[in-house]
């Protein structure tokens, strides 16, 4: 038994270089569904399905091939059809997969593919 009880989560966040192209690739490209800036942060909110997502701009742009964590990243669900045409679309825009494999057991099994931070 826990000592509290979390009821949810509030929001994830999204450490981006450049947040205008962020908003551009979230929203435009992924079509999540842009809630609006939060004041004067540079700060961005999303929502996709029932989650929150912040896209928090770093003080410090980092190298793109700089890769922080590999345990450490973020997915998100589509079909497989979805996935064919992200493939096709992030090529014609030189947009790199990392790695792409399909997750058969786990907690999570998946179609996956991974992306440099582009942004």
């Amino acid at each position: 038994m826990s000592l509290l009880h979390v009821e949810g989560v509030t929001h994830w966040s999204i450490p981006v270089n450049n947040l205008e192209e962020s908003e551009d690739f979230y929203g435009e490209l992924l079509g999540l569904t842009p809630v609006g800036r939060l004041g004067n942060a540079r700060i961005a909110c999303f929502t996709v399905g029932a989650h929150h997502i912040l896209l928090c701009e770093r003080a410090t742009t980092i190298d793109h091939t700089f890769v922080e964590d590999p345990k450490v990243y973020h997915s998100f669900t589509v079909s497989p059809e979805t996935l064919v045409q992200a493939c096709k679309l992030f090529r014609e825009r030189h947009i790199r997969i990392e790695h792409l494999y399909h997750r058969k057991e786990g907690v999570f099994p998946v179609l996956s593919q991974f992306l440099f931070e582009v942004l």
